[in-house]
């Protein structure tokens, strides 16, 4: 392939990829001659990490086209030292150049190979590159990849590398400049990533833009929950409400040349250039979240009516909330004596749970576990998920379990005070139980005791603390009316 340029730049196209048997490298050399005495560049060995390739090398020529010297470089399966990931050879006169390149390649591909393999026995099918982009401080954003990890661990997404920058704005194009792009090319060939998945949520162009560069699957944190849910999504209300938010999602993304045809019907006979296909996509996305809107809101019907039927039999509700993670289900489990799923992961439990819970007295309650809260809650789940979270606008009582050995407690504490807020729902009584009591010393104790005065100690899984989230529930229901007091 002989590409043409002038004496400032040469334009390189999109490349085919010549070894089709192996997603790292892409299996082209590019050599480029200098017409004049520089040799390779800052850009040139960029363009090598961008486009994967084997090897780039330079050849100086003089004014009679004579050659010069040689200089050639290629991307290092492990960073050196001090971080460099590539390998820069010394330039040589044109006549002592003895470099096997097949050979060289050869060994590099090999080298990946060990490094993937290494990785993927590590778990997980796919493999992914977390990346957090912002101005808030960088520990801050260390934080995030840490929740951002658990998030791939849920979706069954082994984690090959992290990148974390802290800007002063961000860039609307690809979010990141280009030095850090290039950065970010290396830690996925190193990692074997197939995926990058971006903390926050990227625009659409953005994502368009990181997707044509990187030519990797690039998904943001709000696309990364919505597959999690829609996992774990069982019953027939979870899975309507789960596909409405990811078509909600993907609407905005569906990218194409002309909205102004958003209207234009073919008509009987066909008459006018019809709709294009990105414009039918939209067309049936729209349709279809209509008709799961309908469903959503029949769903919320009955489960209005069942509402209606405890408030008339005077049955008080408890409802669990809080963040995902925190032993909502374990703690339903341990006060219902009941087998909900319970694991130590994010959104375990999705659809919502009701559980008689019977006290002395021939009292008895109806005790809800709802789906986890997390930090910015996407508003496409907020908004697919309000039949389900109606059912917290009809509890007596919020008990409110937070993990209290969590390093991130206080702010888990108040992004559940504030999702509550935001669904006006902050007005119902709430009981904050500090759950995992007994994973902590005696001075974390001692400080969460000063911080959280009020709060129940409990350990849901080793069934401590049960009695007193009891007595809470008894203390705190108006049984003759079925009110708080």
């Amino acid at each position: 392939m002989v590409l043409v340029g002038d004496t400032g730049a040469i334009y390189i196209p999109e490349l085919p990829r010549a070894r089709s048997s192996s997603d790292r490298l892409r299996g082209l050399r590019l050599v480029h001659t200098h017409l004049n005495e520089s040799l390779l560049s800052q850009e040139d060995l960029m363009d090598m990490l961008f486009l994967r390739l084997d090897s780039i090398s330079v050849l100086t020529v003089d004014g009679m086209g004579t050659p010069g010297l040689f200089q050639s470089a290629h991307i290092l399966p492990v960073p050196s030292e001090d971080g460099t990931a590539y390998n820069v050879h010394g330039a040589t006169s044109w006549e002592h150049v003895d470099i096997d390149f097949e050979a060289q390649t050869d060994a590099l591909e090999e080298e990946l190979a060990r490094t993937a393999d290494s990785a993927r026995k590590q778990g997980g099918t796919e493999h992914a590159v977390l990346v957090s982009v912002s101005t808030l401080p960088k520990d801050v954003q260390e934080s995030h990849l840490n929740e951002l990890a658990e998030l791939a661990d849920t979706a069954g997404v082994s984690v090959a590398g992290r990148l974390v920058q802290r800007v002063r704005q961000v860039n609307h194009k690809f979010i990141m400049g280009r030095g850090k792009l290039s950065e970010l090319e290396i830690l996925c060939l190193q990692g074997n990533a197939s995926m990058i998945i971006f903390d926050g949520e990227l625009s659409p162009a953005q994502l368009r833009n990181l997707t044509e560069v990187t030519e990797r699957k690039v998904i943001d944190r709000t696309q990364l929950i919505l597959d999690i849910f829609a996992q774990h999504a069982t019953t027939r209300a979870g899975k309507l409400q789960v596909e409405m938010a990811q078509l909600q999602y993907s609407l905005p993304r569906l990218v194409g040349k002309n909205r102004a045809m958003d209207r234009l019907m073919g008509g009987i006979g066909g008459r006018g250039p019809g709709e294009t296909k990105l414009e039918t996509d939209r067309r049936k996305v729209r349709d279809r979240i209509s008709r799961f809107k309908k469903e959503l809101d029949s769903l919320r019907k009955q489960r209005s009516f069942a509402r209606d039927r405890r408030n008339k039999a005077r049955v008080p509700v408890a409802a669990l909330v809080g963040y995902t993670n925190a032993g909502k289900s374990t703690t339903l489990n341990a006060l219902t004596n009941s087998t909900v799923l319970a694991e130590n992961k994010l959104f375990a439990t999705l659809d919502p749970t009701t559980r008689r819970l019977r006290f002395p007295e021939d009292r008895e309650l109806i005790l809800t576990d709802t789906v986890g809260f997390i930090r910015n809650l996407p508003k496409e789940l907020r908004e697919a998920f309000r039949a389900t979270l109606e059912e917290l606008e009809a509890a007596d009582l919020l008990l409110h379990v937070a993990d209290a050995g969590h390093p991130e407690l206080e702010k888990q504490i108040a992004a559940v005070d504030k999702i509550l807020e935001d669904m006006d729902l902050h007005e119902i009584p709430t009981t904050l139980i500090l759950n995992k009591w007994d994973a902590l010393d005696n001075e974390q104790k001692e400080a969460l005791m000063h911080l959280y005065p009020h709060a129940i100690h409990a350990a849901a899984k080793n069934r401590m603390g049960l009695d007193e989230i009891s007595q809470e529930i008894i203390d705190r229901i108006d049984w003759e009316r079925g009110m708080v007091n």
